[in-house]
């Protein structure tokens, strides 16, 4: 067994692929804020590989920050291993195990920001990326403007030079880079929010107004914020992935990830301190982003949080295991058929159909074991939404995805069909399991937060179907529902 680290890399067993580069050559080029198992396996991954084929991208390193109580355990694991960690990629019967060497550092910044600003203020870092997940950005839920009632920020507007949150360091940062006259750096966001980089310009914008309106208006006037696209299936990182390592490779890693093969990033190419050459392993750089973001976000987002809501209650653990039914195979292949995929803008050189199929293998992949909790978590509710607005104002049908909505408002009543405790993980959890119970097959109560679902509660040609279809799977349950939609709907 051999335990992951630099001194230990020569000693690697036969079938897992090391670095072509030295990982202590690696620089800091990079800050990224919250390092999670979906950076790890997909920006990090790209870096890494970048490294393999080009010794200059080495000055690209990346210094990973935790945000979060829980990324203790992050740091604590990665630090003895200098970074390193092994990436095992699936698809079907097809594995590979790689030792990815682009993480120069691991921070914790949980407790104190300082080393992570002083780290940022460095000339060296000229990009500051995150994957903090739409609640890290502190927004209205309503609104998506800044939450200025946030605790995090309202900690950050008494205290700028101590901050919390992702967005209070980087105004932060900006702010000292200016005051020592300092070259500006690019704000890279990677998360699944559409228009992701003008959604991170107007937070750190809001907050830096309420600062300093100079620096507001410096900050505008320098920084950039470009959009990305990023795609790659990465479960959560469990104890039988850490065992399965060390029984088939040999390598003992405290926290390895797992992925799919699959990978996709597209890029708005609106870099103000340079960046790396990532189009040279897989990465696009493009002029506009949204294309390719909303076809993400309505065939893959919006399919995967349907067939997670529905095939939850239908008592699937897993999704692979919800794509091995019938039902909610053929589901989501109509859904994205008849109804999110013609809220589409035209995408030339497309291959739409090609695309939904591969999208329906990748669910069913029998080795990335990326449960249903971990997508209705992750996912948030307005990626059901916006479709039904887009469908609503055009007079068309609703019928699919209000069986999904249904699923949801079913869902976070935090009780199974079986009676069962079902675990509701929200920012509102609290308040929409009491709606869900006060409202039960009434989806009127729910739909009434109109944080989350503006006016679409008063709209009757929302109700009607939401009501119809909750009705059903208090009634008769998950399975019966599908079953009767399949019939009714001719899918």
């Amino acid at each position: 067994m051999v335990p992951l680290s630099r001194a230990n890399l020569r000693k690697l067993p036969a079938g897992v692929i090391g670095p072509a580069y030295d990982p202590s050559s690696v620089v800091p080029g990079i800050v990224h804020i919250e390092l999670g198992g979906f950076h790890r396996a997909h920006m990090a991954r790209y870096t890494h590989a970048l490294m393999n084929v080009e010794p200059a991208a080495s000055e690209w390193g990346i210094v990973g920050v935790g945000l979060l109580p829980a990324d203790q355990r992050m740091a604590d694991a990665l630090q003895p291993q200098d970074g390193l960690y092994t990436l095992v990629e699936r698809q079907d019967q097809d594995e590979s195990a790689t030792v990815i060497g682009s993480i120069s550092r691991v921070l914790f910044a949980g407790a104190s920001s300082a080393e992570t600003l002083a780290t940022i203020e460095d000339p060296a870092i000229r990009i500051v990326s995150l994957t903090v997940t739409e609640n890290g950005y502190c927004l209205d839920s309503a609104t998506k403007q800044l939450d200025l009632t946030h605790p995090a920020v309202v900690h950050d507007l008494a205290d700028p030079q101590r901050p919390r949150s992702a967005i209070g360091i980087l105004v932060e940062s900006y702010r000292r880079r200016r005051d020592r006259g300092l070259p500006v750096f690019t704000a890279l966001s990677c998360d699944n929010i559409q228009h992701n980089g003008a959604v991170l310009s107007r937070a750190v914008l809001a907050l830096a107004e309420q600062q300093d309106p100079q620096l507001a208006e410096w900050i505008a006037e320098n920084a950039a914020f470009p959009s990305t696209m990023v795609d790659r299936i990465t479960p959560v990182t469990t104890a039988a992935d850490i065992d399965d390592l060390a029984l088939n490779y040999g390598v003992a890693d405290r926290w390895p990830v797992v992925s799919e093969r699959f990978t996709q990033w597209v890029i708005e190419d609106t870099f103000v301190a340079g960046r790396p050459a990532w189009e040279r392993v897989g990465a696009q750089f493009v002029a506009d982003v949204q294309p390719y973001e909303m076809m993400k976000l309505r065939l893959l987002i919006a399919s995967h949080l349907a067939i997670a809501g529905l095939g939850r209650l239908a008592g699937y653990t897993h999704i692979d295991q919800a794509m091995r039914d019938t039902d909610l195979r053929s589901y989501m292949r109509v859904l994205m058929d008849l109804e999110t995929g013609p809220t589409l803008p035209p995408l030339p050189g497309v291959d739409i159909n090609a695309y939904k199929t591969e999208l329906v293998a990748r669910f069913s992949n029998s080795r990335i074991k990326d449960t249903v909790d971990r997508v209705n978590a992750d996912a948030p509710i307005n990626l059901l939404l916006d479709p039904i607005r887009d469908r609503v104002a055009t007079g068309a049908s609703i019928d699919l995805l209000a069986l999904a909505l249904a699923a949801w408002l079913r869902r976070v009543r935090g009780e199974d069909e079986a009676g069962e405790p079902l675990a509701v993980s929200h920012p509102l959890a609290n308040e929409l399991s009491r709606k869900a119970w006060e409202g039960g097959a009434d989806p009127r109560h729910l739909l009434g937060i109109r944080s989350l679902f503006g006016d679409l509660g008063e709209n009757p040609v929302v109700l009607r179907p939401v009501t119809r279809w909750l009705e059903s799977l208090y009634a008769t349950g998950a399975r019966v529902t599908l079953a009767t939609a399949r019939e009714e709907l001719n899918f």
